[in-house]
Parts: structure tokens; sequence; C-alpha cells
């Protein structure tokens, strides 16, 4: 079973878009409200599937945004989704300390 089909998965992806009120924070940087309909792996599943459930990787967003973060061709992450790991690297460093990466 996939990833995004599982129940832990579900469960969390509802808990951080309650969290961010179900907004786009991207938009909400620049003064906007726009609903969020995503919420996205900052440090990407595919290369960090342990941080597939952490809250702190984890960022609601709207589908601009989105697909704004990581080149929907390639996969790589985009200078604004790498502008959210910066945001989040003093986590991922201490993860990475934690879990001797």
């Amino acid at each position: 079973m996939s990833f995004y089909k599982s129940q832990k998965w579900k469960r969390k992806r509802e808990m951080i878009l309650r969290r961010d009120e179900y907004m786009c924070r991207e938009s909400r940087r620049y003064g906007k409200t726009e609903p969020a309909t995503t919420v996205h792996h900052i440090y990407p599943l595919e290369q960090y599937p342990e941080l597939g459930l952490v809250d702190w990787n984890l960022l609601s967003l709207c589908e601009k945004y989105h697909n704004a973060m990581h080149d929907r061709t390639t996969g790589e992450v985009t200078e604004l989704g790498r502008q959210w790991q910066e945001r989040v690297r003093d986590y991922f460093e201490e993860w990475r300390e934690r879990h001797g990466s």
C-alpha cells in the first residue's frame, strides 16, 4: 500500500491542515488567505521517508504553491522549496544528530 493511502498519513494530513487552519502557509506570508489543498513534505518523502510523519517537515499549501516547491518533471526541490528547508534547518540538524545520519 502506498504511503499516501495509509491511515497514518490520512490522520497526520488532517492534523497538519487543522494546525494551519486549512490555509496555505506560503500565501499567508504574502498576506493572502488561500485555502490549503495539500500537505507538502519540506524534505521530500522519497529521500527522507523517516520524516514522512514529522510535524515540522509538513506544510499546508494551495496547489499553486505546492507545484512551486518542486519541479514536477524532475522532482527536484526548487529555490522556493529550498527556502522552506532553510527555515526548518535547525529541526533537521537536530533530527540528524539524534539519528546518526
